[in-house]
């Protein structure tokens, strides 16, 4: 997980190097027109990766063929959908409305093309992706994404050495990786798991259920979608690529943060399922409160030294660091620590297939963000100002979940309060109170050297307060059982 959320953070720094701001900027942009249109499968990928799960923790082979086959028949469907989109108001939108320098709006329309294919390998891929999670096989799951992530990084280094356009080469480049990686999905499951061996089922109810699940998913998807890419065009209308440069650097941070938390609960997220699946509700509130827990401690940990260092970091990790980067990381991170606790909430929620009410919900505070940006842009407000609602929306989303985890699957408020939140509370208090103390707050931080110092003091303060305070008698006792267990074998 450290592997690859290094890697795609050094490969921001070569890729805005090479390309210059304004084509990273343009990058970022024209694949967030294309973005737009994902909601479609990103709410279909939660109903695939729900019923491919429920079905294993049921235990019924012939029923999880049948899903895989249904779900991918679904997935090939929303790939045309999103092809026509694409084609028409996506490739309208951006040779009428997106603000391009006119010399580059060839590019765009290249980079938008190979945008559109990568997308729809992604859409495809989902089936694949999910039944190796719900067999629960992360090590696949991990080597996949570190030979994804390498080839990337590969590529990119082609980029230093390439003398055409460089915009249009790196947009080519992250599809071949795509095409190579969907591959590899394939032939995996394939290979393994007989239940990924497609035939077209025409099951008219279960067709339904699926659809009506998704569907109610739909809305909250789109208003992330809304909340991500549509903020990103928004900033593009009042303030240009500069900014829709800051703020792609700004998404490469949340998306490895992202991938971090969401690879450490991929191994936890199918067993919720399952728990529920077998009426062992006790153990899925368990498992939903520990997962929780633990999830934040471990974005505090390593978002805090970037948090209280960031200007040397991004002088660190970037040659070019353009205007509002800064502020724009520390909020976009604040806003990953409230969203760390909402997975397995999430996950608890999808697992009763009762979604209507929460989608709703939740989705009318993701949405919130996007007017609320133009409002704000359009009054003459920093760009700033729209992370502020994005951190407030995060916030809210939070309460919600926990409302409808307790009217849903059972799992009281207050035990989410006292098992999380305030364990989480005291923890980010007392940390933030003793690195005080310390002066890491004062910190001017002008070398490497003193950096890490700063970094090595911020972690041991972290780490020992989350041991001390995070962790209950039990946990502590698991954790020295594991440790004799690894060295006694060594001495």
């Amino acid at each position: 997980m450290f592997l690859v959320m290094g890697i795609t953070l050094y490969m921001s720094r070569i890729v805005l190097e090479q390309l210059g701001v304004s084509d990273y900027g343009i990058y970022s942009l024209v694949g967030g027109i294309v973005a737009l249109f994902g909601f479609l499968n990103s709410s279909m990928s939660s109903a695939t990766q729900r019923y491919l799960a429920f079905d294993l923790g049921k235990k019924d082979e012939k029923k999880l063929q049948k899903t895989f086959s249904v779900t991918l028949t679904i997935h090939f469907a929303i790939a045309f959908i999103i092809l026509f989109f694409a084609e028409t108001i996506g490739l309208w939108y951006l040779n009428y409305h997106v603000v391009l320098p006119p010399d580059r709006l060839f590019a765009a329309n290249i980079v938008y093309q190979f945008s559109v294919l990568t997308a729809l390998i992604g859409i495809i891929q989902v089936p694949y992706d999910s039944l190796i999670i719900a067999y629960e096989k992360m090590n696949i799951y991990a080597y996949i994404s570190i030979v994804e992530v390498c080839l990337k990084l590969g590529l990119v280094f082609l980029l230093v050495v390439y003398g055409g356009d460089k915009l249009i080469a790196y947009s080519v480049m992250i599809f071949l990786v795509s095409f190579i990686v969907r591959i590899a999905y394939q032939v995996y499951c394939r290979r393994n798991y007989t239940a990924s061996k497609y035939s077209f089922k025409y099951d008219k109810i279960y067709f339904k259920e699926l659809i009506n699940f998704s569907g109610w998913s739909l809305f909250g998807n789109l208003a992330v979608i809304l909340k991500i890419q549509g903020i990103n065009v928004i900033l593009n209308l009042f303030y240009g690529l500069v900014v829709n440069s800051a703020y792609a650097l700004t998404q490469q941070v949340n998306t490895a943060v992202y991938l971090f938390i969401t690879n450490f609960q991929k191994a936890v997220n199918p067993q919720i399922i399952k728990a529920y699946s077998s009426d062992d509700i006790s153990k899925m509130h368990h498992l939903i409160l520990i997962s929780s827990k633990y999830s934040y401690f471990l974005i505090f940990i390593i978002t805090i030294p970037v948090i209280l260092n960031i200007n040397y970091v991004l002088s660190l990790w970037l040659k070019v660091v353009p205007p509002h980067t800064n502020v724009f990381v520390i909020l976009i991170l604040i806003s990953s620590l409230f969203e760390s606790m909402s997975g397995p909430l999430i996950k608890g929620i999808q697992s009763s297939g009762k979604i209507k009410n929460y989608q709703i919900f939740v989705s009318i505070v993701f949405m919130a963000p996007f007017p609320i940006a133009y409002f704000l842009l359009s009054d003459g407000m920093a760009p700033e100002s729209v992370f502020y609602s994005i951190v407030v929306s995060h916030f809210c989303a939070l309460g919600i979940r926990c409302y409808f985890c307790q009217r849903l699957i059972g799992l009281k408020i207050i035990k989410f309060i006292e098992e999380v939140i305030f364990k989480t509370i005291l923890v980010t208090f007392l940390s933030l109170l003793i690195l005080f103390l310390f002066g890491c707050f004062n910190s001017y931080t002008q070398s490497f050297s003193n950096f890490l110092i700063d970094t090595l003091i911020i972690e041991v303060v972290v780490i020992l307060v989350v041991f001390l305070i995070g962790m209950t008698n039990i946990e502590r006792k698991k954790i020295f059982s594991f440790i004799k267990s690894k060295v006694y074998p060594l001495c």
